[in-house]
């Protein structure tokens, strides 16, 4: 008996979601129908896919195995559609990766996908193990990392995976154009020398993880690396609030270059600093990558450099 597309779309949930009301919420189906297409599905097979345990719902090896296929399937149903429709198909491009990526590269993925004017994108912010897992299991089509997190893979590495490096990232001390150490600096003016013993008087806002990994680091997760103390009186893991202190002149903290460029903001080229910069990459499945993905990651380089310009 052919197997039902619908019914390995439900299953594909069902395996990444903890409990079987999970997967009917994230469906918007009702358990008794997600409940339903996974008998069905068993049914099919002639096997048992999962080990119920109360509302629990893990995955045994008849089901591990149907998974690694399942996700081919509907790939390969995905491509085909979208192929015959061509740019009338409608694309639900997902992207998964560090908050700090999507806003880096939003514009940039959007201008992407101009060709395809049915598409639409949806960022899904996760942090970069978290987003590499994502693609692992097909809950995106790519994930936006950097260099040093493909390289923490090392041989864990899925040999189909390919990587489009998208350019570098630079986070800069910043000052907003009210801050103390702003004045007298003429507007026209990018940049500033500055002293260690300029900043230190000064508050900061800084996060408590890393904005990319969400590794724990306390007073050093923004990339401090002095070794004199500083006053940090402001704590968000949120980019968008430590934009907004610096703004207003609150505090100083360090931000993307982009956000440092588009917001007019002044950076504090502190002597003997350590340069923060980060190599970005969109990695995606080659393997099962549709016709307007491999066009994406075609345009996306040029895009962002144009962006970053």
């Amino acid at each position: 008996m052919p197997l039902n597309l619908a019914d390995l779309r439900v299953f594909c949930s069902a395996a990444r979601q903890p409990t079987l009301g999970a997967a009917a919420l994230e469906l918007h189906l009702t358990p008794s129908a997600v409940s339903k297409a996974l008998r069905r599905l068993e049914g099919d097979m002639g096997a048992p896919l999962f080990d119920r345990s109360g509302k629990q719902l893990l995955l045994n090896d008849s089901g591990r195995l149907l998974l690694a296929r399942a996700r081919t399937l509907l790939a390969l149903a995905e491509q085909a559609r979208l192929e015959v429709m061509g740019e009338r198909g409608a694309i639900a491009c997902r992207i998964a990766g560090p908050a700090l990526l999507l806003w880096r590269h939003a514009d940039a993925l959007a201008a992407a996908l101009d060709a395809y004017p049915q598409a639409s994108v949806h960022l899904q912010p996760a942090f970069e193990d978290a987003a590499l897992a994502a693609l692992a299991r097909g809950d995106c089509h790519a994930a936006l990392v950097t260099q040093e997190a493909v390289a923490q893979r090392g041989a864990d590495w899925p040999a189909s995976w390919q990587c489009t490096a998208l350019g570098s990232m630079r986070m800069l001390l910043a000052a907003g154009r009210a801050h103390a150490l702003a004045r007298g600096v003429p507007a026209a003016s990018a940049s500033v020398p500055c002293r260690l013993q300029d900043v230190l008087p000064h508050a900061f806002a800084s996060p408590t993880h890393s904005l990319l990994c969400g590794e724990e680091r306390g007073r050093h997760a923004d990339g401090w690396r002095g070794a004199a103390g500083r006053t940090i009186r402001y704590w968000s893991d949120d980019a968008q609030l430590l934009l907004g202190y610096v703004q207003s002149g609150r505090a100083l903290a360090y931000l993307p270059d982009f956000a440092v460029r588009a917001h007019g903001l002044l950076q504090l080229e502190l002597a003997g600093s350590v340069d923060c910069s980060e190599q970005v990459l969109l990695v995606w499945d080659g393997a099962l990558a549709a016709h307007w993905l491999r066009e994406m990651a075609r345009q996306l380089p040029l895009a962002s450099t144009i962006e970053s310009n």
